[in-house]
């Protein structure tokens, strides 16, 4: 093999492993070498990948040696795109509602969790709820539903999406918002049929209330408060094998944290996504895409064009299998993007430009023709044949769209959350589900796919990511395009070396091969083997960066 060199050169000189795992079965993700027995580390990086005879032999006096007693070790996952935040108490000043369907049933039971964060909360003062899913709940929450959690608090909850909210009355009055209030471009209101605000919100039409003079300030954490609350974050990510994320949507506070975080000893490796609004200043630094080190560094330029999935608010060619409210007939075809195609060609090249990726949250088969002709027309101007523009999420697409994106070298972050948000899929008709998240077409024609959890629209657990990619099946048992399927093994690619060839990282991580750095995990079971719907039974047993030991499971 071609690892008994890297071996015999290090016994030779002398040089003994930091750390040595034997007796494993080793999923590698590298083609060269796809299934080794044991690895050894060294300051950080793998040495050795190879059988046992070969690699015992750079254990040392200092060596630490591990014996799987043959679980499964695979690369540390890499979350290509999510929306970290600090982890904060619910009763603490900080702390939001969780009414996801793990923890409310129904309307009555959101109502009722509410209202006991209400209970603490000063009278005035933001009572925040995330993660409800309208197609569990049997609707959206309106005003008069979240009324009954308080009259004296502004309520916000946040839909799964990120993309839909809702608020009670005392929000919309206090923020002005009446029948007479315009939709904003890019959002909107959702009326009765007086032409009232029911109170749930489309899109950035939360702005008009949340940003509202009018309104209290959203409760802001101490610098002690965010590091410990991201602690708390990283301790859950570790132990789901997550070792490196990448945050989509940044800012200069988020970095600042992230640098807090790294100069206390906390392990996560982190890819930042500036958004597009602070490109000037990142012009200004001459700071480009990869700009940092292995902890910590710049990625892409994050912008939207266009709307959510699973909010049913991406903007497609043909309409929504689903009555439009206004009308009463089957003509919703979603909510255009804000921007004109001009305005975002001329965006997609600054950014180009200034040598950053573009990173492009674009859902519906229309908004995402108009971001590939922006970059088709950006290259055209400035030719970069190693760009790895990127497309997120990309939900709903087709065959013409996908061969566009491999002639243009477009890189896509691909959803895997069919266990959480399939129904969300009803929406768009059975005839279009063969092609969203179109993870097998994508890959069987070469283009690059990112995994990703695009945590909190979906749980950061890339072994329940894995098997959505793999089963295609909900939690209710239903499948969803079955023709987009991929074996364990190329979900877990996806998962590794592909994310991180989406941020240019795939010579440094990605896969267990001598010279790139040790992020690994020790797994209970092996996910090609497992019956395909218990892979997200399957535990974290151990995660290690830099070949330390960062999360054992008691």
């Amino acid at each position: 093999m071609s690892v008994l060199a890297a071996c015999s050169g290090a016994t030779t000189d002398g040089l003994h492993a930091d750390l040595v795992v034997v007796a494993a079965n080793i999923i590698t993700i590298d083609s060269a070498n796809p299934r080794a027995q044991a690895l050894a580390v060294r300051s950080g990086k793998f040495v050795a990948v190879g059988g046992d005879a070969e690699v015992r032999a750079l254990i040392g006096p200092d060596t630490r040696v591990i014996d799987a007693v043959g679980r499964t070790l695979t690369p540390g996952f890499i979350d290509a795109h999510m929306h970290p935040s600090p982890t904060y108490p619910v009763t603490s000043r900080l702390g939001r509602v969780d009414i996801s369907p793990a923890n409310v049933a129904s309307i009555d039971d959101l109502a009722a969790a509410l209202q006991e964060k209400a209970r603490i909360t000063p009278e005035g003062q933001w009572v925040l709820g995330t993660r409800y899913q309208d197609t569990k709940l049997g609707r959206h929450p309106t005003r008069h539903d979240l009324d009954r959690a308080s009259t004296t608090h502004p309520i916000r909850i946040s839909h799964s999406s990120g993309h839909v909210s809702a608020v009670n009355s005392y929000a919309l009055e206090m923020a002005g918002i009446t029948r007479e209030t315009p939709d904003p471009a890019g959002g909107g209101f959702e009326r009765d049929a007086t032409g009232e605000p029911t109170g749930v919100v489309w899109e950035n039409a939360i702005d008009l209330i949340t940003l509202n003079r009018a309104s209290p300030p959203l409760p802001e954490p101490t610098r002690e408060e965010e590091l410990e609350g991201l602690g708390l974050t990283y301790e859950r990510f570790l132990s789901k094998g997550i070792t490196s994320i990448v945050d989509a949507g940044g800012s200069s506070t988020s970095f600042r944290r992230y640098q807090d975080a790294v100069a206390q000893g906390q392990p996560v490796r982190v890819t930042i996504m500036f958004r597009d609004r602070d490109l000037a200043d990142l012009k200004d630094l001459n700071l480009r895409t990869r700009f940092g080190d292995d902890h910590l560094r710049i990625g892409p330029i994050k912008m939207f064009h266009g709307n959510s999935l699973s909010g049913r608010t991406c903007w497609l060619y043909e309409p929504y299998d689903i009555i439009n409210p206004k009308t009463g007939k089957k003509d919703y075809y979603g909510i255009p993007p804000a921007r004109s195609q001009e305005q975002l060609d001329e965006l997609v090249f600054e950014i180009h430009e200034a040598g950053f990726q573009a990173a492009v949250h674009s859902n519906g088969d229309r908004e995402i023709d108009m971001v590939l002709g922006a970059i088709e027309k950006a290259l055209a101007r400035l030719p970069k044949p190693d760009h790895r523009h990127r497309i997120e999420h990309a939900s709903v697409v087709n065959l013409e769209i996908l061969e566009r994106a491999k002639k243009l070298g477009v890189v896509l972050a691909l959803h895997s959350y069919v266990w959480e948000h399939g129904d969300k899929m009803e929406a768009y008709g059975e005839a279009r589900w063969g092609m969203m998240h179109a993870n097998r077409t994508a890959l069987d024609l070469g283009i690059p796919v990112a995994g990703n959890s695009d945590y909190g629209v979906s749980a950061a657990d890339p072994l329940l990511r894995i098997q959505s990619m793999v089963t295609r099946t909900s939690a209710e048992g239903k499948v969803y395009g079955a023709e987009q399927r991929l074996s364990a093994e190329e979900a877990i690619t996806v998962w590794t070396l592909g994310s991180a060839y989406s941020t240019f990282d795939e010579d440094v991580k990605g896969s267990i091969e001598v010279g790139k750095l040790a992020d690994f995990l020790v797994l209970s079971e092996d996910p090609t083997t497992v019956p395909a719907d218990r892979i997200k039974d399957i535990a974290v047993a151990m995660t290690f960066i830099d070949g330390l030991l960062v999360y054992e499971r008691q």
